[in-house]
C-alpha cells in the first residue's frame, strides 16, 4: 500500500480543478454535437468552428476523452487513494495521455486562441494547467511507484 500524502491531494484536487470543467463541456459536445451550448463553451460565445475539421477534432477528441482519458483518471484518482499500485499507474496513463494531447493543442490552436486570450491564460488554463497536471502527475506516480515519500 502506498498512502496518500498531502502532495497527493493537492495533486488530485489540481486534476480534479483542471479536468472536470474539461470533461462537462466534452459530455455536453457528445451530447449535442452542433448544439449552441457546446459550442459557445468550446470555442467562444456566438463564434462558430472555424471549418469542419476543427469541429471534427474537437468532437473526436471528446469522444476520446470519455472513452480512455475519463475511465483512467476516475479509477486511478480511486486507486491513488487506496493507496494501490494499479491506481498509481493508471493515474500516471491518464497523464501521459493528457500531457500528450495539449502539447498538441497547444501549438495547434495557438494561432487562433492565444491572440483571444493573451499569454497568462493561454499559458495556464486553456492549455497549460493541462500540460502541467500531466507532468505532474506522471512524475508523482513514478517516484511513488519507486517508493519515494512525496
Amino acid at each position: 500500500m502506498i498512502p496518500p500524502t498531502i502532495i497527493t491531494w493537492i495533486l488530485l484536487l489540481f486534476g480534479l480543478i483542471t479536468c472536470a470543467p474539461l470533461l462537462c463541456i466534452q459530455f455536453l459536445l457528445i451530447r449535442d454535437p452542433r448544439g449552441k451550448t457546446a459550442r459557445d463553451l468550446v470555442i467562444g460565445k456566438d463564434k462558430d468552428w472555424r471549418d469542419d475539421t476543427h469541429f471534427l477534432s474537437a468532437f473526436g477528441g471528446s469522444v476520446a476523452d470519455w472513452t480512455i482519458f475519463a475511465p483512467l483518471f476516475f479509477l486511478g484518482t480511486i486507486g491513488v487513494l487506496a493507496g494501490s499500485v494499479w491506481g498509481y499507474i493508471l493515474y500516471a496513463g491518464a497523464g501521459a495521455i493528457m500531457l500528450y494531447i495539449n502539447v498538441v493543442l497547444w501549438f495547434q490552436e495557438k494561432k487562433h486562441v492565444y491572440p483571444l486570450v493573451g499569454p497568462v491564460a493561454y499559458y495556464t488554463y486553456y492549455w497549460g494547467d493541462f500540460v502541467y497536471w500531466g507532468i505532474a502527475s506522471i512524475l508523482y506516480a513514478v517516484i511513488r511507484l519507486n517508493g519515494g515519500v512525496v
